[in-house]
């Protein structure tokens, strides 16, 4: 992260000295302003700020309103307030108005480095996002599918590819994953987006409703059938069915499914008239179809016809990169929709959320921002903020010293430790996709020691090996 820019704002010369040659020998490009009206006019130049160190209390004015000058000019900068009067009320007040974090004076030149590295690594993944996100957008076209994995870009890929076609398409995945979201992105990026998408859960009504919500069905058909119903076949005439949870679907409905998908045209119930079927029919499960059709719980003819194209939604946890991503498009989300003002998310937040495993996978994740935007409303995000169970995250884990072996040979010490700690970086690496800021958020390192080491001992993604 060299070369990025950070703002000193301090009236004390020496302090601003010595801030400024710690961080020029880093190979930053550092700008030193000793009031807030020097600092407004820094703050106005078009070259972006990434970081700034601003004074609390400056000759001529407050440092917590020009952190927010700032940062409604250079959006996504950090602040770290520093402060000769420090106070628990000070350092909540500045968090809350969204500065990265407050120190008090004097302090150890190695701490505010520390600082600078972890808000200089949390900007630049904000910015990262922020790009991503617009750059899928513009690709793809796709509202509220978010991801920079290789994992959901092949969904996006795949979307993009089926569109066009008129094929029955079967989306696999776990709860929670986004299988609507998918569907609705098939349908809206087809020839059939003018018409309607009409979704169903077969999952969510009875067997005997089943029938007649799909096909619908002629007054005095069964006790209770006082009118003539339009059923869902129908409402969805040119354009697209989607059967969420298929794979809970009787026996006996499954085989009238199958006819309307070969024959394309059904029956509504007690009604001898034929209806003809213009509709692409998207189905969605998370249950395993193909053990099912082994077990005799669903028809193996079916399946087929529905497997035409199959794409699997990957759970959260396969695709731990995009987590970030997706915290920030629900905090920005909520703070449109709530009324709220969240400013972001601590890096020791993150690092718990982004290694979490996600059950209940982008549900879940969408449901926590939800609670914090209500019950937290503004400022920053941090580890106190999250439910206990999100917390208990935070603590580390060693291997256990019961579990190690030395076996009776012997072993090369310092090789034994070399390979582990190989081990730990690369597993890091695999984790976040080989970016290296995040890699030293989830390993508690400095992003410069890590890159360090990386090179020392010459690692690279496997694919670097072909």
């Amino acid at each position: 992260m060299q070369g990025q820019r950070i703002l000193i704002v301090d009236d004390e010369a020496g302090l601003r000295t010595a801030l400024f040659r710690a961080l020029d020998r880093k190979g930053f490009q550092v700008i030193t302003a000793a009031s807030k009206k020097e600092a407004e006019t820094i703050s106005q130049c078009d070259k972006p700020i990434d970081l700034a160190l601003v004074d609390l209390r400056l000759p001529d004015g407050d440092g917590l309103d020009l952190m927010n000058q700032i940062k409604s000019i250079h959006q996504q900068c950090e602040v770290i307030i520093l402060t000769g009067f420090g106070s628990v009320e000070n350092a909540v007040e500045a968090t809350q108005r969204g500065a990265f974090h407050f120190i008090c004076k004097p302090f150890n030149l190695d701490e505010i480095m520390v600082l600078v590295e972890r808000a200089l690594a949390h900007s630049h993944l904000q910015k990262e996002n922020i790009q991503l996100r617009s750059a899928l957008h513009k690709k793809y076209q796709f509202d509220n599918i978010v991801g920079q994995s290789e994992a959901i870009l092949k969904v996006m890929e795949m979307i993009e590819r089926v569109a066009e076609s008129d094929s029955t398409v079967l989306v696999t995945g776990e709860s929670g994953t986004g299988k609507e979201l998918v569907a609705k992105a098939i349908h809206y990026n087809s020839p059939r987006a003018s018409k309607p998408f009409v979704p169903i859960n077969c999952g969510a009504i009875p067997g005997e409703l089943l029938e007649s919500e799909l096909f619908g069905h002629v007054k005095g058909a069964f006790t209770g059938a006082i009118a003539n119903r339009v059923g869902r076949f129908e409402l969805a005439a040119g354009g697209t069915l989607f059967l969420d949870e298929i794979g809970d679907m009787s026996p006996s409905l499954q085989v009238k499914l199958l006819r309307v998908l070969q024959e394309r045209r059904f029956e509504p119930v007690g009604s001898a008239k034929t209806l003809q079927s213009d509709v692409r029919v998207i189905a969605a499960t998370h249950m395993d179809l193909e053990k099912a059709v082994e077990e005799g719980r669903f028809r193996e003819d079916l399946f087929y016809r529905l497997n035409v194209i199959p794409i699997r939604i990957p759970a959260l946890r396969e695709r731990q990169g995009d987590i970030p991503l997706l915290l920030h498009h629900f905090l920005q989300d909520f703070n449109r929709t709530r009324g709220r003002n969240l400013t972001g998310i601590s890096p020791q937040a993150l690092e718990v959320l982004t290694n979490y495993p996600w059950p209940g996978n982008i549900r879940e994740l969408e449901n926590l921002v939800e609670r914090l935007a209500i019950l937290k409303g503004q400022g920053l995000v941090d580890l106190t903020d999250l439910p206990e169970k999100y917390q208990r995250m935070s603590q580390p884990k060693v291997m256990d010293p019961n579990k190690l072996d030395i076996p009776e040979q012997g072993l090369d010490f310092n090789s034994a430790v070399d390979h582990y700690e190989n081990s730990l970086i690369l597993k890091a690496l695999e984790k976040t996709g080989w970016n290296r800021n995040q890699a030293a958020i989830l390993l508690r390192l400095n992003r410069t020691t890590l890159v360090e080491k990386i090179k020392k001992k010459g690692l690279r993604p496997p694919e670097m090996d072909l």
